[in-house]
């Protein structure tokens, strides 16, 4: 379906120029008009749009605000807009593009979705986390004459979600031209029967379809390519005779030899090359990456890849990332994943909806695993607005387009049937919903095991009637020993914590028992919408927050998960007793207080003491404050913090491990801060390529003269760009914050914010941050 992404994945692994293809694949980001409102009539050619804003997708126009407290979205949807947004793409195609088959793909629209060519309804879709596509042949006008396509995603009912779902085309969107003999989009099926070290077999499978009016002969050719972009085996040809208006399936075994595992270390991506050829004319070819590797789930022992058995490190992650809503480029997922890494996150959850395809190529491409997950309700409702209104005639479609879309990625290792259904205390529904799901996942993917998030499955019985064990993988969120106890009470049970909490004993739970096969934390990234109550417009449940930054929560589980060494600390400041007065009483929980601080710069600096807590996995940890050795402390067994009670002075706090065969062990530092003086600006991408998915997080951080952070500060910061650049969104880690993130300036927060520096085109930018009775130099910034 992708074939623009795949063929840039194949470009990235190092391939040289592919063959060129009868399908043409036109990127159709570029150019769309869009009105925010509803236009009766927009889907004609002739409807005057000359007044909408022209812009390029992917667009979510709901994060460009204001947030509202009256907004019918409320606090699970951030207190964004919701509505109805029109998009109109004229375009134009010559006589011998007109002829061939053309259809076009989108990758999400949020939601309620119809389309129109040329003022033909071709459908619509109604949820808006899954991909498809529409055939546009016999509609279209050919030559110079313009063709009008027409958008109406509409999600003004509300609330219809639990968490901020975005709103427009917030995914990209291509045009596909293919002869009317083509392999069908999305039945490309590869997968590795067979692996051993000398050798691998692939089998590849698909369908070739014939849309012409005659009967056709043709072969199929299927080559590998490599790691490296080069053929390392192709197959014989086999011919297929295929009558008019009809398909045919193929299936090719290639034998490789010496192949390389996909890994978490070693994600090594190859390629399927399917061409389809009549004589020596290729009439059409399609490229389906995937990934050589072997994993299980043990009832007794947990995951397995490739020969090792380790525990899934795993979080759960919504769609959407902060200043850039639903519509995200790449490299945000990218930065935010390198710093879920570094914790030691090997897993991902997509909570609780089908990705964008382009983040499972992420996937494929950095080495973690993926959950993926398709629903968060079935017919019993959650909020009046949501799926249910449309389970029962769209579940099997959305699953059986998402499993083929997704089957050949090797990050895949889960499929999800939904979470914390409320269909499960009525037995006999569940039981149905529930088993013909399960069936269209394994008709599409047979390779893969299906689980389900089960929420309380003590008082639904699913344990006791059998609605746990239509499951391939038993998961459950939170109640860990729930969970064990339903594995020892029937060993045969594969089970994994389809969500825990970030407490310690969920931790133990799955470090402690081999059948415990991993955890999904709720969450990974602090997310936009299940506001505890306004203020707030941001959850707060993420290791990270939703700059992408780690909290410091985020050390504690490093130290549990990160096989390096690392030592970090923060100060613990016992929570007060919430009040009516505080943001969010009135809302379902008060916001929650801030407890933990990575700072040396208590607002007190009378004497008092501080407890600070160390987290490490070193087996030991010295701690030292201004130079005087205040003890060491051994790892605990049952991975608590390290605790200290400090008498606090201004200074400098300092927390090592000892050394190895002369060479230091890792060590942190907190200093106190003293009065703001200057703004220091460092920039995660230098240089930085143009193009929409590419961002620089550029972090503006008031620090005194010394270069210390000083956390109280919070100066409004302005950020410009000089040259060819642009900033794209501002953010904090103000979870309360109004601010419109389409801006240029922003309060900081703990003595920082963000700006997200786009390259329009190649050259210098000088990116500068201003704020009154702040010092603060430029930073150049390369494009390209």
């Amino acid at each position: 379906m992708r074939r623009l992404a795949i063929r840039g994945l194949l470009f990235l692994l190092g391939a040289a120029a592919l063959p060129a293809a009868s399908r043409m694949t036109l990127a159709f980001d570029a150019d769309w008009r869009f009105l925010k409102a509803d236009a009766p009539g927009a889907e004609k050619p002739d409807f005057a749009d000359a007044g909408w804003r022209t812009l390029n997708l992917p667009h979510d126009w709901s994060i460009e605000g204001p947030f509202d407290r009256q907004n019918p979205t409320r606090g699970a949807g951030a207190f964004l807009p919701a509505g109805i947004g029109w998009y109109r793409k004229r375009f134009t195609l010559t006589p011998d593009q007109a002829r061939r088959r053309v259809w076009v793909e989108f990758d999400g629209v949020m939601a309620n979705s119809d389309v129109w060519i040329n003022g033909f309804h071709l459908g619509r879709r109604p949820y808006g986390y899954v991909s498809f596509r529409y055939d546009l042949t016999g509609h279209l006008s050919p030559g110079r004459e313009a063709n009008l396509l027409a958008v109406r995603a509409d999600n003004s009912q509300q609330p219809a979600s639990r968490w901020y779902a975005g709103a427009g085309i917030y995914r990209h969107v291509r045009l596909v031209l293919a002869d009317p003999v083509h392999i069908e989009p999305d039945s490309l099926f590869v997968t590795t029967p067979r692996i051993e070290t000398a050798q691998a077999t692939v089998h590849v499978a698909g369908s070739v379809v014939n849309q012409s009016d005659a009967p056709r002969t043709v072969s199929i050719e299927v080559a590998i390519l490599g790691p490296n972009g080069k053929t390392v085996k192709t197959s014989d040809p086999r011919t297929l005779l295929i009558p008019p208006a009809a398909s045919a399936d193929f299936q090719q075994d290639v034998v490789i030899q010496k192949p390389e595992l996909w890994d978490l270390d070693h994600p090594a991506l190859y390629g399927a090359l399917v061409k389809v050829r009549a004589g020596k004319d290729t009439l059409d070819d399609d490229v389906a990456p995937f990934g050589i590797r072997e994993f299980h789930f043990d009832a007794a022992t947990g995951f397995w890849l490739n020969g090792r058995n380790f525990k899934l490190k795993g979080v759960c992650l919504h769609p959407e990332a902060g200043a850039v809503g639903t519509a995200v480029p790449l490299r945000v997922w990218a930065r935010r994943l390198e710093q879920l890494r570094r914790i030691g996150v090997n897993a991902i959850r997509v909570a609780h909806n089908p990705p964008a395809p382009e983040f499972l190529d992420l996937c494929d491409r950095m080495g973690f695993l993926v959950m993926d997950e398709m629903f968060d309700c079935w017919t019993v409702a959650k909020n009046p607005y949501d799926y249910h209104l449309y389970f029962r005639e769209w579940s099997h479609i959305d699953t059986r387009d998402t499993v083929r879309r997704d089957r050949n990625h090797p990050s895949v290792v889960l499929y999800s049937a939904g979470n914390e259904i409320r269909d499960t205390p009525k037995a006999d529904l569940a039981h149905e919903i529930l088993q013909g799901l399960v069936e269209v996942f394994h008709s599409n993917d047979p390779t893969r095991p299906v689980t389900q998030a089960l929420f309380r499955p003590n008082v639904s019985h699913d344990y006791d009637n059998g609605l746990a064990d239509l499951l391939d993988v038993v998961g459950q969120n939170y109640r860990e020993n729930e969970l064990l106890a339903a594995h020892q009470a029937k060993p045969t049970r594969k089970i994994v914590g389809a969500e825990t909490t970030h407490d310690r004993r969920a931790w133990l739970a799955m470090r402690d028992n081999p059948a415990f096969s991993g955890q999904f934390l709720w969450a990974g990234i602090d997310y936009l919408g299940e506001s505890p109550g306004w203020p707030a417009v941001a959850s707060y449940s993420g290791l990270l927050d939703k700059t992408g930054a780690m909290k410091p929560i985020a050390w504690e589980r490093e130290s549990w998960w990160s096989e390096k060494p690392m030592v970090h600390m923060v100060r613990r400041v016992a929570p007060r007793q919430a009040s009516p007065t505080d943001p969010g009483y009135e809302g379902r929980r008060p916001i929650p207080p801030e407890t933990l601080f990575d700072d040396w710069t208590p607002a007190d600096f009378s004497p008092h003491q501080e407890t600070v807590e160390v987290y490490s996995n070193c087996a030991q940890v010295e701690l030292s404050l201004n130079g005087r050795p205040l003890g060491s402390q051994a790892l605990p067994a049952d991975a608590s913090a390290r605790t200290w009670q400090v008498a606090f002075e201004p200074g400098t706090l300092r927390a090592a491990c000892p050394g190895e065969a002369g060479k230091p062990g890792p060590a942190y530092e907190l200093r106190t801060a003293g009065k703001a003086a200057k703004i220091l600006l460092s920039a995660d991408r230098n240089p930085l390529p143009p193009g929409w998915d590419e961002v620089s997080f550029v972090t503006a951080t008031v620090v005194d003269e010394n270069g210390v952070t000083v956390p109280a500060a919070d100066p409004v910061i302005a950020f410009k760009v000089e040259g060819p650049g642009v900033v794209a969104a501002v953010d904090s880690a103000d979870n309360t914050s109004h601010e419109p993130f389409r801006a240029s300036e922003r309060r900081a927060y703990h003595g920082w914010c963000v700006a997200l520096v786009r390259a329009r085109r190649e050259g210098r930018m000088l990116v500068s941050a201003s704020a009154e009775g702040l010092a603060s130099e430029p930073l150049a910034i390369e494009g390209r």
